[in-house]
């Protein structure tokens, strides 16, 4: 009997490099980067016709053109200087403003709870009145 003994350990079995942990960090990064990013440039999405020459008002003098700044309230009605305006209201106000000022300059500021239908509705108004230079502003909260 011809016993070799033989002391081997046996290999160890190979590490398994397994992707389920880098894709569940990479999907919560992209979940984490969606949640955290802000569209501050509202000129994505152009609510009207952009132009490179200013308007014939702003070309002959150097006086800046009337701004309004209408607000937005949670309930839908637009604000303007404190007080509250139906549609038909203001898109006199707007006509009146414009036939004395052609270059006016209109910013609405919608409440953060403002429902979208209503600011859809509110620069539907504001553009058939016959403003051309209209932006919308968010403020961001400060926390």
């Amino acid at each position: 009997m011809s016993g070799d003994l033989s002391l081997r350990r046996p290999k160890p079995p190979r590490a398994l490099i397994s992707l389920v942990p880098m894709i569940d960090v990479m999907l919560i990064l992209l979940v984490f980067f969606m949640v955290t990013s802000t569209y501050l440039n509202l000129d994505m999405i152009p609510a009207l016709a952009q132009r490179d020459t200013p308007a014939p008002t702003q070309a002959a003098s150097n006086t800046p053109a009337e701004v309004l700044l209408i607000r937005l309230g949670a309930d839908g009605q637009p604000v303007l200087r404190g007080q509250a305006f139906e549609n038909a209201a203001l898109a006199e106000l707007l006509h009146a403003r414009l036939s004395d000022t052609p270059g006016l300059q209109v910013i609405i500021l919608p409440t953060g709870s403002a429902r979208m239908q209503a600011l859809v509705s509110l620069m539907d108004l504001v553009t058939q009145s016959g403003v051309r230079e209209m932006r919308v502003v968010r403020l961001e909260a400060a926390e």
